[in-house]
């Protein structure tokens, strides 16, 4: 059960990238091989000696391929137990040939899915014969090496030239996990394409792809990253994330799509928004987004949803900061970025919005359907006797759209296409708005005709009252608090314009 030689192999790939390295060792250490279809005809391209598998199974590849290895002589090759006595016995009754290396890889089912492929053709892509070829070989890991991918073609062509086509336990085994989160992530793809109206309420997700960070939260936690960023960024420069950048590079970029066909920046920092502001150009959007808090924005995460230029580029490097996000980069711009070489600078791609979210709690995991409601100018209900102007409708959506990203209890002001304050993860919406309104006055803004967004309803009619005190003249929240009419009778008593939403922005 120790090292064994490889003496037969069934190779049966989709992919033949590279498959010749491998062939080329096996034939070197005489190994019997068997094959299938194209990939018999590849290996016989070679001037290699192959055997098809029919001539083990005496029977043809039926169903236009559908079924060609699925065969108890095939499967009895790869199962039986070299050292089981019975085993040894039921081959030579029936024939069955040892198979001690099985190469395979699976119908690129998840591509297949990507490339907006018709439903037949995606079908068509479940792999059924080579999942169970897979299965059958790493269940019998003791005796049989699997090779099941062909990023998996070179380290097994080391290890064969290495040790004379011999393998160890260890090595057998390691491939056999390696096979097994294989076909367990396949399967997993399958079922989420089958599932995607969600009729199954079953968590089922695996992200194959991990890149170890420095650490997690703390320098004493061990954390990873599981998944491809290089789908969403070009890394143009700096050090590598952490775990507290992916984070904030969350927040950031949720943020920002909130302003599509605007030019706009925000910065973050632990994921809440210190500055966010529309402008002419981005760097206008940068120098209003920085007035609103730049204390908090040094060593924040900066994002925009446009170019950034030389102009935006000489003042956003007088900043220190973490991570610098956009869509591009002039030439000169990038230069003169990149002059501080640990700044993280990302070039973000067009990618489709995340559907669902989850995280891990207590002992299980809890998941939801994104927040990808907007509050849109249709979706506003006038609730006081005075209606508000277009120029606060347009604040208060943008003061919502920044609402909508702030940690719970939050309450923002704006005004002018420009956050002016926020009160961000207060045990209180009374606590929130004080926080907002002493941070407005330590950095100098004017909340006189601003606007204020509350990212739930206010329980009693103390916060209309400080926001107004505050010279607030508008307020947008979602409404639904039994206690909903304190509020409107206050602002009509005071003059103030409320608009109800109907929908809340918890995030917590």
């Amino acid at each position: 059960m120790g090292s064994k030689k490889i003496k037969s192999a069934l190779i049966s790939v989709f992919h033949k990238d590279n498959l010749d390295g491998l062939v080329k060792v096996l034939a070197e250490n005489d190994v019997q091989l068997y094959s299938t279809g194209g990939t018999q005809k590849f290996i016989e391209d070679m001037g290699i000696s192959v055997t098809p598998v029919e001539e083990i199974t005496d029977y043809p590849s039926i169903f236009s391929g559908r079924v060609k290895t699925l065969h108890p002589k095939i499967f009895g090759g790869i199962l039986n137990r070299r050292d089981n006595e019975s085993d040894k016995q039921e081959k030579a009754t029936h024939n069955i040939p040892d198979i001690d290396l099985v190469v395979v890889d699976l119908y690129p089912f998840e591509a297949t899915v990507a490339s907006g492929a018709s439903e037949e053709d995606i079908i068509e892509k479940i792999d059924i014969g080579g999942i169970s070829l897979i299965r059958g070989a790493a269940k019998n890991f003791n005796d049989v090496l699997i090779v099941s991918s062909m990023e998996q073609y070179q380290e097994a062509i080391d290890m064969l030239s290495s040790q004379n086509g011999e393998t160890t336990l260890e090595q057998r085994k390691r491939f056999a996990t390696k096979a097994f989160d294989i076909s367990s992530h396949y399967d997993s793809a399958i079922f989420n394409y089958f599932n995607q109206g969600g009729q199954e309420e079953v968590f089922k997700q695996s992200i194959r792809q991990a890149s170890p960070l420095r650490y997690g939260e703390n320098p004493h936690q061990e954390g990873a990253f599981f998944g491809d960023l290089t789908e969403l960024f070009d890394k143009l420069n700096g050090k590598e994330l952490s775990y507290n950048n992916l984070v904030d590079v969350d927040a950031a970029v949720n943020l920002i799509r909130e302003f599509e066909g605007e030019t706009a920046f925000a910065i973050i920092k632990h994921t809440n928004a210190c500055g966010v502001a529309k402008g002419a150009n981005v760097k206008e959007a940068y120098l209003r987004a920085l007035s609103s808090d730049n204390i908090s924005a040094f060593g924040g995460i900066l994002v925009t949803n446009e170019k950034i230029d030389a102009d935006a580029a000489e003042e956003i490097n007088k900043l220190f900061c973490e991570v610098l996000i956009a869509p591009d980069y002039d030439a000169d711009a990038l230069e003169l970025l990149k002059s501080k070489k640990n700044r993280i600078i990302l070039k973000i791609k067009p990618v489709a919005t995340v559907q669902k979210q989850f995280k891990t709690l207590l002992n299980g995991v809890i998941m939801q359907d994104a927040d990808l409601k907007t509050d849109a100018a249709e979706d506003l209900k006038t609730v006081t006797k005075k209606a508000p102007s277009q120029e606060e409708i347009d604040a208060m959506l943008f003061a919502s759209k920044v609402c909508k990203h702030t940690k719970s209890n939050t309450v923002v002001f704006a005004n002018n296409e420009m956050m002016l304050a926020s009160g961000t993860g207060q045990t209180s919406r009374v606590d929130a708005l004080n926080q907002a309104v002493e941070k407005a006055a330590s950095f100098g803004m004017d909340l006189k005709g601003a606007v204020m967004a509350s990212d739930a309803f206010f329980p009693f009619p103390d916060c209309v009252e400080l926001a107004d005190k505050a010279g607030i003249t508008a307020v947008i929240q979602p409404g639904g608090s039994i206690k909903d009419q304190l509020s409107i009778d206050y602002c009509d008593e005071h003059g103030l314009a409320m608009v109800m939403t109907g929908t809340r922005h918890f995030k917590h």
